[in-house]
């Protein structure tokens, strides 16, 4: 594709009559295409989900071929195109939350063709300006990510400033009209659209230290109870031996939400190395108020609480999440185990436990394997779920 471009840039450039100084440009511009950058990804996942309450269980059988082109530099300006196709290997015996299967439980990944990101930047100095639909991941994605475990990832529509001093000082600054949600465009939870700023600076305080501030503005056209305004900030570092992240936010009401809340958030994590493996004890607090939770609706919500994904929604009672956490890595084998318990954050309700485990090895070079298991057991919340995954990722 590149090299078709370029080859009729060269032949318009060519056959037309021009300036030097436009014959200079053009030829800028043809090397900026033909430079460009093709990248394919494959990922195949095999999802099983066995939950009470849904007397069949759901086989998933996916795979996601990844388009994407990069343009080189041209006076700064470049541009990047991004292509996802997921399809179905076998029969869709699951509820993919579009396909009309709900007799099986849900696996998120709707097969079909969407444009992931496209957008133009420009860059200058140690600041990137950009226009489109882009992926944007926050931090460690708590508050703002792309959902990246899902076949068909989240991306933004808007406008965005990002600089890196490459030293201390970094920001990335948006401004949001839409969120393409991992639904596809045939669902009609497929878009969320809206006015959302959505900031957030680092601060390095030296090698082992960084502070983090954020503030999410989120006003939403439709999904009224979604709308948000949040604002916190957060610390990693290194303490002797000690890892440490911490963090709190504190959130309310905004936009046309109909409901008058105020609820915080706050997190701790622990974590050190005891000789091979990595130790770490965690806590994390979604509050409540007005029989309203702490909602991140933007976050990569697999990422915490348990794969299981039985807390994307907040409850209305909060949630606490104590975990502990050990991982490692044998030769190429790398190996994690966590367990959850998980209450509510007002009253005494005792939500149930989760086991997660992850397996992952490299195959090749550009070639991955990962296994993953969760094993959620109901007390006062949902009902006992189970869920294993095998997913090879392939890059050229």
């Amino acid at each position: 594709m590149k090299t078709y471009l370029a080859l009729v840039i060269g032949a318009a450039l060519a056959a037309s009559n021009i300036s030097n100084v436009e014959a200079n440009t053009l030829l800028e511009f043809q090397k900026a295409v033909a430079d460009g950058n093709t990248e394919i990804a494959l990922r195949y996942r095999y999802e099983f989900v066995e939950q009470d309450g849904i007397d069949k269980d759901a086989n998933a059988s996916t795979l996601r071929t990844r388009l994407a082109w990069t343009s080189a530099d041209f006076k700064g300006f470049f541009t990047k195109v991004e292509v996802d196709n997921i399809t179905a290997t076998g029969n869709e015996n699951y509820n993919s939350t579009v396909n009309g299967n709900g007799q099986y439980p849900v696996v998120a990944d709707p097969t079909g063709t969407d444009l992931n990101q496209a957008f133009i930047g420009y860059k200058t100095g140690n600041t990137v300006f950009s226009f489109g639909r882009q992926r944007i991941n926050h931090n460690d994605e708590r508050f703002v990510g792309g959902v990246g475990w899902r076949q068909n990832e989240q991306t933004f529509d808007g406008y965005r400033v990002v600089y890196d001093d490459k030293t201390n000082l970094s920001f990335d600054v948006s401004y949001v009209y839409n969120v393409n949600r991992i639904f596809g465009s045939e669902s009609a939870k497929g878009d969320l659209d809206g006015k959302l700023v959505l900031a957030n600076a680092n601060y390095k305080l030296d090698k082992n230290h960084k502070l983090t501030g954020f503030m999410y503005n989120m006003d939403f056209n439709t999904a009224l109870a979604l709308s948000n305004r949040t604002l916190g900030v957060s610390y990693d570092g290194k303490v002797s031996s000690i890892t440490i992240h911490a963090s709190y936010a504190t959130q309310t009401d905004t936009g046309d939400n109909t409901v008058d809340y105020s609820a915080d958030y706050w997190a701790l994590e622990l974590s050190k190395k005891v000789s091979a493996i990595n130790l770490a004890l965690g806590f994390e607090s979604l509050g409540s108020d007005n029989d309203t939770g702490f909602i991140t609706p933007l976050a990569t919500l697999h990422k915490f609480q348990g794969f299981a994904d039985k807390f994307l929604a907040t409850p209305d009672a909060g949630v606490n999440d104590l975990y502990v956490k050990a991982s490692g890595k044998w030769d190429s084998l790398g190996l994690t185990a966590v367990y959850h318990k998980l209450d509510s954050a007002q009253g005494s309700i005792d939500y149930g436990t989760e086991l997660n485990l992850v397996a992952t090895y490299p195959l090749a070079k550009k070639v991955g394997l990962l296994v993953k298991y969760a094993n959620y057991s109901a007390d006062d919340l949902a009902t006992d779920t189970s869920k294993a995954w095998a997913m090879l990722n392939f890059k050229f």
